[in-house]
């Protein structure tokens, strides 16, 4: 059974589904027709933002996906913003339209036929679950090990880039960044799972509001479980649905990238953990942080790229 679109029906739908694209059209294009074959009992409408392609994303949206709801930036908002628009424009935070479930999807990914109706299952299945993500795969089939995490606090961001994780991955102490000593094969809880594919209940996004917008392409996923967590909802890992995940499709066109990766750990930072830290710590981690952010400015500056 082919799922409806919300046009058909007069009912809120089942399922919001925002994609945020930024010169992936081919991959877009990729992505949208896994989402349209997929099958199952449920609704769903799909809202694509796009943040000022110039590679004819919009136009190709338009043309093979006239179904789809559009948005349009004329430049590059950002991941989070964008992703509020899509939001907003399908209900949330708190419109009693709303869908009662929304997915965040990234466009370089590519869903199984069952993917949705699965995750859908699973969150009916677990009402205190507030979030919930897939198995994510690269195109060698390994594990995306993004897809399932810890919070990025001072000690396990410590255990991560001092090469501790990497050298004892099934250490429950040291790899705790990226959860290795788990069996990718078995459902979890977690502390928080990846924007690629991140489906999130209704009543927890009007609980806790939308994404950060003080984050720009890293970090407000995490930010979003930290604060859907705090107000006491699970977030859930369910390898039962595997996702294809062609990891960096836009970053790598970006040389924003790395640089906006320090800066959203400066931002989680400050935001959860500093007010918490010993001023020695602080001032070590703040020290450390900068030195990443400036160092990345520098080497894209030297290859002639201003950021």
């Amino acid at each position: 059974m082919r799922p409806a679109t919300c046009a058909m029906h007069p009912a809120p739908c089942d399922l919001g589904i925002v994609i945020v694209n930024y010169n992936t059209r081919d991959l877009l294009r990729a992505c949208l027709r896994t989402v349209y074959a997929s099958r199952g009992d449920f609704t769903f409408e799909v809202c694509v933002v796009d943040n000022g392609s110039t590679d004819g994303s919009g136009e190709m949206v338009a043309a093979e996906f006239p179904q789809a709801r559009r948005v349009l930036n004329p430049d590059n908002r950002g991941y989070p913003a964008a992703n509020n628009q899509g939001l907003r424009l399908l209900g949330f935070p708190d419109g009693t339209d709303a869908p009662r479930f929304a997915l965040l999807l990234n466009p370089d990914t590519e869903l199984p036929p069952d993917g949705l109706a699965k995750m859908l299952a699973f969150m009916d299945a677990h009402p205190e679950a507030g979030v919930v993500g897939p198995k994510l795969v690269r195109q060698d089939g390994s594990l995306d090990l993004a897809c399932r995490r810890s919070f990025p606090s001072p000690e396990v961001s410590f255990y991560r880039f001092s090469g501790l994780a990497r050298l004892f991955p099934r250490s429950r102490r040291f790899g705790r960044y990226n959860l290795t000593y788990l069996d990718p094969d078995e459902m979890a809880e977690v502390d928080a799972v990846v924007g690629a594919f991140m489906m999130v209940r209704r009543e927890a996004i009007a609980q806790v509001g939308l994404l950060d917008e003080e984050f720009f392409m890293y970090g407000e996923d995490l930010d979003w479980c930290y604060r859907i967590k705090g107000a006491g909802w699970k977030v859930y890992y369910n390898p039962e649905v595997t996702v294809l995940h062609i990891k960096r499709a836009a970053s790598r066109r970006n040389p924003r990238a790395q640089v906006e990766f320090w800066r959203a750990m400066d931002r989680f930072y400050r935001k959860h953990y500093a007010a918490h830290t010993p001023w020695p710590v602080h001032v070590l981690i703040l020290a450390a942080i900068w030195t990443r952010t400036h160092l990345e400015q520098l080497r894209w500056r030297l290859a002639g790229v201003d950021i």
